[in-house]
């Protein structure tokens, strides 16, 4: 496998300072870094971003996530490893990134679930968090990006 091109924010300096930016903005606002790391991890399972996948995965590794934990975040739902939070985020992230599949995109019910846990500024996180690894993904995907050849 070969990526088409370098992935657009390495060639632009501006964008990867204003992706990495945005993304990190999201951190130390009240939602767990391992909750932020498997809303990644899923938005990138869902996008079929394999750069994504790998980091994220091995992030939660080096962060102490149980092997169950992080094999399981893409069948969060039937998977007894995660508090009611984490669910609530991983709902949150598949409505925000699956956002045309349906009419409805973030249901009133997805929303209210994810407001209990999580105040407006851990929302805001959550939705930055969401939005920023789908870019990644985008960008990632499009050019055809290859898992492990960022490793040094």
């Amino acid at each position: 496998m070969q990526a088409r091109m370098t992935n657009p924010a390495v060639l632009i300096p501006a964008a990867m300072k204003g992706l990495y930016a945005y993304g990190t903005s999201a951190d130390d606002l009240g939602v767990p870094a391992t909750t932020l790391a498997m809303v990644h991890l899923r938005a990138s399972q869902i996008n079929g971003c394999s750069v994504c996948v790998e980091i994220h995965a091995n992030e939660l590794k080096k962060a102490s996530e149980t092997d169950e934990r992080i094999f399981a975040v893409a069948a969060w739902q039937d998977a007894p490893y995660f508090t009611e939070a984490e669910r609530a985020a991983l709902a949150l992230t598949e409505a925000v990134t699956r956002i045309a599949d349906r009419s409805d995109a973030v249901s009133d019910e997805v929303w209210a679930e994810a407001g209990r846990h999580y105040d407006e500024q851990g929302l805001a996180a959550l939705l930055i968090a969401i939005s920023a690894v789908n870019v990644w993904n985008r960008l990632n995907v499009a050019t055809r990006q290859v898992a492990g050849e960022w490793k040094p």
